[in-house]
């Protein structure tokens, strides 16, 4: 089976839920000129990058860019390559990076990545990211705002005499590890 970019990335936003990731992003850019092919947020702010190759002379490429020589600008409290199986070995990774493999459409942890790789400067690239994607939200669904898309819900139950559709519950009781005061 040839494997192609793509469904490499679906497996790689699969594992990050499958992680603890509440928050998603997959192939978004931000102004370091960093594209994660997927990047998640756990609680207290903790992200996991993962970066997709399907060829070793795309992981020999991604080495030489400059956010991967100087580690300290790249993004990624932990940061994982997701190949194939077989294709790379630990040994081959940059300091602290952990190695995904896919076999069987299932993803495997061959090597464990360092937790605290994020540096000051990544955090910011990190927020950068998450705003030019909410920027993106934004500006696709004007002329409403995000905070207004975001109580859509209580429209919903405003005009359903005060109660929610079935299915739906209320913001408070959503689960959302980022407004747990506990992290």
């Amino acid at each position: 089976m040839v494997m192609i970019h793509q469904k490499l990335v679906e497996h790689a936003i699969a594992w990050l839920r499958s992680y603890g990731c509440g928050v998603v992003l997959s192939e978004q850019s931000c102004a370091s000129g960093e594209i994660p092919d997927a990047i998640g947020w756990k609680g207290a702010c903790h992200s996991v990058l993962v970066e997709c190759k399907i060829t070793r002379q795309d992981f020999l490429a991604d080495t030489e860019k400059a956010f991967r020589r100087a580690p300290d600008r790249g993004m990624g409290c932990e940061r994982f390559y997701l190949v194939p199986r077989g294709l790379l070995q630990a040994k081959e990774l940059p300091q602290g990076w952990g190695l995904l493999e896919l076999e069987d459409r299932r993803v495997h942890l061959a090597s464990a990545a360092a937790t605290k790789m994020r540096s000051v400067r990544g955090f910011r690239w990190e927020m950068n990211l998450l705003l030019a994607s909410l920027r993106r939200v934004e500006i696709r669904i004007e002329p409403q705002s995000i905070t207004d898309f975001l109580k859509w819900k209580n429209r919903m139950a405003e005009y359903n005499r005060g109660r929610l559709p079935e299915g739906l519950c209320p913001a408070q009781q959503e689960s959302n590890c980022f407004l747990d005061n506990n992290r």
